[in-house]
């Protein structure tokens, strides 16, 4: 006779089982071993912010207008085909030291060196391929004296098409004028006017930063510029003092301490012969910011 199948069933469901029991009891002792589950302590009461001086009353306006928005057509220069990447920026410069005579004509103006030096920076449109600026041994100061940075290109405002971000040197001195611009029905437009004693520039994703030296020793000021779409232009949205990356010390004195609107020229690349000069922003560009 063969033997009977019904008996296998119960074997095998009797097998499982001990597994299972044999399973729990060694999940329950590894509970007392290293990197089990630990009391992590009481937990901090959650504290409201604390109102100081309720009474006082609120400021309906600022104390000071130091130009936080910034848009401004810049006259004379041409955008071909409505593509920044065409614009001359070293005639942006040009335009905007015309714009400010007090700031750099005359040897009695605070950055007449500047206006001095354009005169190296030539005349035409230098070459804008569409990887410039992107890699780190590209030359970022200008030849021969040309005070004006080369350009870095990306979308900033989410529309699709790239920014320009400028920069040019502020001379005599140590401070760097950084700028950004857009383009509006085929003119060329600033959206971003800052000047200070420049650590590095650098492209984040849609914002602008920039890090400056601080008067307290180990740490610098990093600035964050962001576009705002009900403004039309970029925004300063962060403004810290936090501990310098590299330790260094810091004491430049060179930070003005708040963002001043500078009425210098947007930077822009140098003429074909001049790249551009000065602290050259640290751009992580990607993709399509050189």
């Amino acid at each position: 006779m063969l033997p009977s199948r019904r008996g296998r069933p119960a074997r095998v469901t009797a097998f499982a089982a001990l597994l299972l029991v044999t399973a729990a009891a060694g999940a329950l002792a590894g509970c007392g071993d290293t990197g089990g589950l630990r009391d992590a302590g009481a937990t901090a009461a959650a504290r409201s912010p604390a109102r100081l001086w309720p009474g006082l009353p609120p400021a309906s306006s600022p104390a000071y207008d130091i130009g936080e928005v910034e848009h401004a057509r810049v006259e004379g220069v041409a955008v071909p085909g409505g593509d920044i990447r065409g614009a001359d920026p070293v005639a942006a410069v040009r335009a905007e030291i015309a714009a400010h005579p007090d700031d750099y004509a005359g040897t009695g103006a605070r950055y007449h060196e500047t206006s001095a030096r354009m005169a190296d920076c030539g005349t035409e449109n230098p070459e804008n391929p569409e990887d410039a600026g992107d890699t780190e041994d590209t030359e970022d100061t200008a030849r021969d004296g040309c005070p004006v940075l080369r350009p870095y290109y990306r979308d900033l405002t989410g529309d699709g098409r790239p920014e320009m971000a400028l920069g040019f040197r502020l001379l005599p001195g140590g401070l760097t004028a950084v700028r950004v611009y857009t383009v509006e029905k085929d003119r060329l437009v600033r959206v971003m006017s800052y000047d200070d004693a420049v650590s590095a520039v650098e492209l984040a994703g849609r914002a602008v930063v920039v890090r400056s030296p601080s008067e307290v020793a180990g740490y610098e000021y990093r600035l964050q510029w962001t576009w705002d779409a009900d403004q039309r232009a970029m925004l300063l949205t962060s403004d810290e003092m936090l501990r310098a990356d590299d330790g260094g010390d810091g004491d430049d004195g060179g930070h003005t301490g708040r963002p001043s609107p500078s009425a210098s020229p947007s930077p822009s690349p140098s003429s074909p012969s001049s790249p551009s000069s000065a602290s050259s922003p640290s751009p992580s560009p990607s993709g399509d910011a050189p």
